[in-house]
């Protein structure tokens, strides 16, 4: 086919997930419930930090934005996806498929830079306790948020001006179900050897950075704690970090199968991308709420009020 400049493609087409056609009703609805659930339990996160007084912390300042990053980041690709599965529809427009990709990155790098800078407020919280509130202070915690996002939008758009300049084929095929960038650069006409290094240099970078940052947080954390050992130090240890540490884990293995350790696309890294794009942001409230105290509480008295006003009227 050929080659035109990437403004001239009106569209591009989806392959979606490798789902036999007569299962496409089941994954459907199942989609359909993750996604739901990923929405309305990481609402509930924010709107319960929103309301309770006890966690206005910078902790849950932090947890807030992470919230709302995950339920952005799922919302920029499993809409489009049900929508195609329903429709059995795989096109997407060109402005359509490199908006998605701008803001899939924009909450991705989000996600990564808050994992990041919720490590660092752990560490802070672990290793110098009583000097916790004039460490984390409000304009700290601003200003931390305020780099999250600005970063990210840069890196957003770094990518995708990067990617506008190639060129592809007509109507050309995307073996995946939102337009991720590594695989719009496995189908492009162009030389991606610029897009690449961008990838595994400012990315990578940028990504073992937030890494390093997370490491040495709780290596730092593990010394103090082993320095002087017992069991009550351990389980607050544990109850402070554990649900952190939890997500980082989950997040961090599937982005690195699929952006660094994947020599060719296939269904082991689409499985990957629905980890993370899907499975994860629906799990981050249940990992939080569930081994949360406070938040358990947060839930607990809004309950009670909902039930007394709902008994009032």
């Amino acid at each position: 086919m050929r080659p035109e400049n990437q403004s001239s493609v009106s569209q591009f087409l989806l392959l979606g997930l490798p789902i036999p056609p007569g299962q496409q009703g089941v994954f459907f609805t199942l989609f359909l419930s993750m996604y739901l659930t990923t929405v309305l339990g990481n609402l509930l996160i924010i709107l319960l930090i929103r309301l309770d007084s006890r966690l206005h912390t910078p902790m849950y300042f932090f947890l807030s934005h992470l919230a709302f990053s995950d339920v952005s980041l799922s919302s920029v690709t499993v809409p489009k996806m049900l929508m195609n599965m329903q429709t059995r529809q795989q096109s997407i427009s060109h402005v359509g498929c490199i908006s998605q990709l701008y803001f899939f990155i924009l909450f991705a790098s989000i996600d990564n830079f808050l994992l990041a800078v919720m490590a660092y407020d752990r560490y802070v919280a672990v290793c110098h306790p009583l000097h916790y509130t004039s460490i984390m202070r409000e304009g700290l915690c601003l200003l931390l948020v305020a780099g999250c996002w600005i970063l990210s939008c840069v890196r957003g758009l770094l990518h995708t001006i990067l990617l506008v300049r190639l060129s592809f084929s007509a109507d050309i095929t995307i073996p995946h179900f939102y337009c991720d960038l590594v695989a719009l650069l496995k189908v492009s006409c162009s030389d991606v050897f610029l897009n690449k290094l961008m990838i595994f240099t400012e990315a990578g970078m940028l990504f073992f950075l937030a890494f390093v940052v997370i490491l040495g947080s709780y290596i730092r954390i593990g010394t103090i704690i082993l320095r002087v050992p017992s069991t009550k130090r351990l389980h607050k240890a544990f109850s402070t970090c554990g649900s952190h540490l939890c997500v980082v884990l989950l997040y961090y293995m599937t982005v690195a199968g699929v952006y660094f350790f994947s020599s060719s696309w296939g269904s082991k890294d689409i499985i990957a991308s629905v980890m993370y794009t899907v499975v994860t942001p629906m799990l981050n409230p249940f990992i939080y709420s569930l081994r949360n105290r406070d938040i358990k509480q947060a839930l607990d008295m809004c309950v009670h009020k909902f039930k007394f006003f709902k008994q009032q009227s």
